[in-house]
Order: C-alpha cells, then structure tokens, then sequence
C-alpha cells in the first residue's frame, strides 16, 4: 500500500481508549512527517486528542452522527479529503460510510464481519483472545502501512508527543504544597471499570504520612456525590476536588501534580502520558486485566491479585480488587517520592 498523504484514525470510545491511541498517531507522524492525521472521536474527548502534538486535525464523530442524513454524513467524511482510515474503534456506521465516502484504503481488524464488506486492508486481528496490551493492539493496524517492526510496549510511552503546558490556573499554586507530595485519588470510574474498595483508599490516606504528602480527590460532580460518606470522613485529610474541573483543568492538574492512584479509567492513563507516579489497581480477570489495559508511561505501575478468577466476572463485589492492599500501595508511593526526591 503506497503511503497516505491524509490519513483518518477513528477512535470514537472513551477517554482512556484514546490515550492508549496516541502512540499511533505519534508514531505515524515520526516515521512519516509530512503525513496529515486526523483524529475522528467524541467532542468529550476533544481536549484529550488535542493534547497531542501528532494530530494535526480533531473530527467530531458526534458533528457528524447528528447529520440528518447518510448523504450528507458521506459528504462529510468525502469532503476531509483522506486516502485512508484505520478504524482502530470498530464501528459499523463508520465503517459504511468511509466506504461510501470513497476513501481508498480502509484498514479494520479480522476481528470484525461487516470489516470484509467495508474494508480493503483486513488486518488478522482478535482483541479478545490476544495476549497483547491495547496501545500494541492499536499498533498492530499499521501493518498495511508500515512493514518494519512495530516498536516494543516500552518504546510506546515515547510516541505520546503531547504539548506543554496545558490550562494556566492559578488556583493550583494555591492548594499545591511544592514542600510535599501531591498525590490524587480518583476512586470513581463511571461503571468502565472494577474499582479498589472505598475503605482502602481510606486506609491509605490514614497510613500515607501527612508531613509529607498532600492528599486530593477527584471525579465528576456525581462520583462526589456517591463517595459523600467517604469525603465527609476524610475531610481534615484530604481536599475535596470532585466537581471543581472541566476536563482540561483536570489534565492540567495531573500534570502540576506528582502521582495519582485510581482503577482503569480515564485520569490514569492522563497521569501515566503525562509521565506522572500512576498506579492502577486492576482485577485479574481478562479482558480487563493489566495485561490488556495497564497504564503506559515512564512512571506507570499496576497492582494485581496473582490468581485466576471468573467468579465476579458478571458483575457484583470484586474479591480480588479487595486483595491489592494499602501497603502495597504506600510502598510504591514512597519508592517513587524518595527517588524524585534525590
């Protein structure tokens, strides 16, 4: 396949999902500086996408999905003017209307059916049953473009290429303590992911020293509202910043501060791209297991129960999120707060 001058990446899901896409369009931009990205995904993860210096172009999929019409939904992806697309996010729609719109190459993963009628570029591809962690997976979709060897998962963190500095907010320099660590819990996950137990995170704010660490808290206005007991608590612990930040200013934050501790969710791999202390606490359960959705940066660690587990795989209390404890949490915390320290 001959090189595209203007290339689509479709990743229309959620905000961590994003992130781990990055890398890709990182890559391509190395490898092929004169190429035009454009990014297809959600307005909600707009800010996300933008961070990014390899994205040279945001396209709304919400913009377009509230077009009237399928002809003019098809105008719209004909009028970006791309000769390929890598539906890293498979989703038939897209997949329909990037052919209608006439864009030679269509890459999609095996993985797929409605892929062999849609696409060109089939890619022998099965998210489920890999052993691959998903910033590789996403890699894997370069093969019809990019012959060599895709770069190994510690290289990945290298592809980020995101921009600096983000929102001035002066309100930051006010809560942060340039004398302690700043370490934010995110104890929410929206139902994306199985959560570490609100007692633990209470646990770890009572063992973590108080002379030498600040404690935050953040989430949306209605994680703050299911996590009331918890904050009233801990209130002469901890600052409470659930609800105070628009998605930039959340970002901006991480990155003014030093670590953060959450489940698979969105602010954790925000603060392992940022190269931020980020220690996901994750079930061993596939496909939501570390394996496949670790955080990826220079400073990102997980914490997981070694056993095989199914029994909470429909849903209820996590036994083996339980299992991960606070000293183990603690102990990686002050490891990696007495090495920047140095």
């Amino acid at each position: 396949m001959k090189t595209p001058e203007r290339i689509i990446i479709s990743r229309t899901d959620s905000i961590g999902d994003v992130v781990l896409t990055l890398p890709l369009a990182g890559f391509l931009k190395s490898n092929f500086p004169k190429l035009h990205i454009l990014f297809l995904a959600k307005n909600y993860t707009r800010e996300v996408v933008e961070l990014s210096s390899a994205v040279d172009e945001f396209v709304s999929w919400d913009e377009i999905s509230q077009l009237p019409s399928e002809a003019e939904k098809v105008e719209k992806l004909k009028n970006l003017k791309a000769d390929a697309i890598i539906h890293v996010f498979p989703r038939q729609e897209i997949a329909s209307l990037a052919k209608k719109a006439g864009i030679r190459n269509r890459i999609g993963a095996s993985g797929r059916l409605y892929h062999y009628f849609t696409c060109n570029k089939i890619v022998p591809l099965s998210r489920r049953n890999s052993n691959l962690h998903e910033a590789q997976l996403n890699l894997q979709l370069l093969k019809p473009i990019f012959k060599d060897e895709i770069p190994s998962l510690d290289s990945i963190p290298d592809f980020y290429q995101i921009k600096k500095p983000f929102v001035k907010n002066n309100n930051f320099d006010e809560i942060l303590d340039p004398k302690k660590f700043n370490l934010i819990l995110h104890p929410k996950s929206k139902g994306s992911a199985r959560e570490w137990p609100l007692e633990k995170y209470a646990e770890l704010v009572e063992i973590l020293p108080k002379d030498n660490f600040k404690i935050f808290v953040t989430g949306t206005i209605e994680e703050g509202e299911l996590i009331q007991d918890f904050l009233v608590k801990n209130k002469n612990s901890i600052t409470n910043l659930t609800g105070k930040f628009t998605l930039i200013e959340l970002i901006s934050f991480i990155a003014q501060a030093d670590g953060l501790v959450a489940a698979s969710t969105g602010p954790l791999h925000i603060a392992a791209m940022l190269d931020k202390l980020a220690i996901g606490i994750y079930p061993p359960i596939k496909p939501m297991h570390p394996g496949r959705w670790a955080p990826i940066g220079k400073n990102a660690y997980f914490l997981v129960a070694e056993k095989d587990c199914n029994k909470c795989r429909k849903g209820g209390e996590c036994s083996c999120m339980n299992m991960v404890n606070t000293k183990q949490v603690k102990e990686l915390i002050e490891q990696y707060a007495g090495k920047i320290k140095k």
